[in-house]
């Protein structure tokens, strides 16, 4: 990205930016949501409402009116089988999910908490609502959902909550406006209609089980992932889970697999999440696509022939290579695709390649290298979830590094971003193929041409980035970017049809795409070129011209 780099990115993160837990936990009890107040609303962005209780936008309310909220959306939609709840490690994670339980089993519903109190990894909750759904129709109710309570990869003060319906993705745009409604209205009432049991008894329902999740998932790995070329492979590999939901999980991987090579760098868990090095703004995020936030793993590069790791609840990876260092994500999501869609052979010869529309254009033109459909969604991992369920889509994956892909025999595996399984991955391809992720998007790059790219992100208010999503394609009046004739200027999806939240220029050698954050108060400007880094900065200089025209539209 092109902002302004804190002179501390990369660095350990000093002790007074470390979050003060016990002030973050006070706030989210005592603190009051003011829904007349937009920030402090329930809003549900492209994965769920986060916010921070110092600034009451993650507070005991919200998750109590969220959690009825759901139980009502439940019981009208006829949804009676076990919810399956996650949490991760952010220091709200914990109290929310102590507020979930009490309303949760105070509604009757059938509750599936991990075993052991694990932390429990977004995948492992999809994978586990599918499996259970597996052979039911629902016509005769008995289907099961599920919360993962996590803010993802937002720094140590966030809090998150997001809803997985029975298809086991991120909950679509029709759900999470009704339960958006309910909740505000429930805040706006003193929470009324909500119901709720204190916490000792919620734990001892008739109603609340014990799940052992991460076994579940762990077993079935071998489903989705060659183990035995894993096993085999030649190279040492390094994981650090970034003191996430997974931290147990890579262990029980390495031994039921026999993984030898596999090293479990640290399986510290600390709310303040010191251990992390600085994100390019001077935070603490832990995002595994980010070289800042990377920097202790690629530091590290000489030591294993590949290392990985994973955000906070484990629905997005990082991969670093000796070859390449760390792969941007565009990179490896090309090679995943370029990889799978010639190595899973029972896959259907039908089955699509999915992309989102801030995706790299590499993506497309292996796809049709391949000969395979592309289809091509706005951001937001939702718009994959139809596709994964039925197998007409192989591989979902979007630029932030969320990726998943079909079981080996061509049926569903998750549909939410799964971190772990494009992590193992890298070592399949590189056991299979001999050459690693980053050899392999320079055989590709030599093939299809050099991508550059980048993304400029800027703050924007509520109302700016309302007239951006509404941008329309005559509002772009010129007919060339940065020297090439505009081949499409897209408000919508080619894949879906859906909307994209702003635009998308589009030339032979490049494009930028304008939206707004749906989830922080920014908006940002992607854009690519094939023709070099000149030629890209010309493309996002003339998108911000286009970006400043529609905000100071009247």
């Amino acid at each position: 990205m092109s902002q302004a780099t804190n002179p501390l990115a990369g660095q350990p993160a000093p002790i007074e930016l470390l979050v003060n837990v016990p002030r973050l936990i006070s706030a989210y009890y005592t603190g009051r949501p003011d829904p007349s107040v937009p920030s402090q609303r329930v809003a549900f962005g492209t994965s769920g409402h986060r916010g921070s209780s110092f600034d009451d936008a993650f507070n005991e309310w919200h998750v109590l009116a969220i959690s009825q909220a759901i139980c009502d959306y439940r019981k009208q939609k006829g949804i009676d089988g076990p919810l399956f709840l996650g949490i991760d490690t952010h220091a709200l994670s914990t109290p929310a999910f102590n507020s979930a339980v009490e309303v949760l089993a105070a509604n009757g519903v059938e509750l599936m908490i991990s075993k052991d109190d694990e932390y429990t990894p977004t995948p492992a909750v999809s994978h586990a609502i599918l499996v259970y759904n597996r052979g039911r129709t629902g016509s005769t109710g008995g289907l099961a959902d599920g919360i993962v309570i996590t803010p993802s990869h937002n720094p140590p003060e966030s809090g998150g909550f997001k809803y997985n319906p029975p298809n086991g993705g991120p909950a679509g745009t029709d759900i999470t406006s009704a339960v958006e409604t309910a909740a505000n209205r429930m805040l706006a009432n003193g929470l009324e209609g909500v119901k709720r049991m204190p916490l000792a008894q919620a734990l001892r329902a008739s109603t609340t089980h014990r799940h052992d999740y991460l076994n579940t998932y762990v077993e079935d790995l071998a489903q989705v992932l060659d183990m035995d070329a894993i096993r085999g492979v030649n190279i040492e590999l390094g994981v650090d889970p970034l003191g996430g939901a997974g931290v147990r999980y890579w262990p029980a991987i390495a031994e039921r697999y026999k993984l030898a090579r596999l090293n479990v760098l640290s399986q510290e868990v600390d709310p303040t999440f010191r251990f992390m090095s600085l994100d390019w703004d001077g935070r603490i995020r832990m995002d595994p696509s980010s070289p800042d936030a990377m920097h202790q793993l690629i530091g590290l590069r000489e030591r294993f022939g590949i290392a990985f790791a994973c955000d906070t609840d484990h629905d997005r990876h990082g991969v670093v290579t000796r070859s390449a260092g760390l792969l941007p994500p565009n990179n490896y999501l090309a090679v995943m695709v370029d990889y799978l869609f010639t190595h899973r052979p029972q896959w259907a010869a039908h089955a699509a390649v999915g992309k989102t529309v801030v995706s790299s254009q590499m993506i497309d033109r292996v796809a049709a290298r391949l000969g395979r459909r592309l289809y091509e969604v706005p951001v937001g991992f939702k718009w994959f979830v139809d596709g994964l369920v039925d197998s007409s889509l192989g591989f979902g994956g979007e630029e932030s590094a969320g990726a998943t892909f079909l079981r080996r025999d061509g049926t569903v595996w998750t549909t939410d971003k799964d971190g772990i399984v494009p992590a193992l991955l890298s070592a399949e391809i590189a056991a299979r193929t001999g050459r690693d992720p980053g050899e392999r998007f320079a055989e590709l790059a030599q093939a299809l041409g050099q991508p550059v790219a980048n993304r400029v992100d800027a703050a924007a208010t509520v109302e700016q980035k309302k007239k951006l999503s509404s941008l329309s394609p005559q509002q772009v009046l010129s007919t060339e970017l940065a020297g090439e004739k505009i081949q499409e200027v897209l408000s919508h999806a080619p894949g879906n049809g859906a909307a994209i939240g702003g635009v998308k220029v589009v030339t032979e050698n490049g494009w930028f795409a304008a939206r707004p954050s749906g989830t922080e108060n920014i908006y940002k400007i992607y854009g690519e070129s094939f023709k070099g880094k000149d030629h890209l900065a010309r493309i996002l200089e003339e998108a911000q011209h286009v970006v400043d025209g529609a905000l100071s539209a009247p």
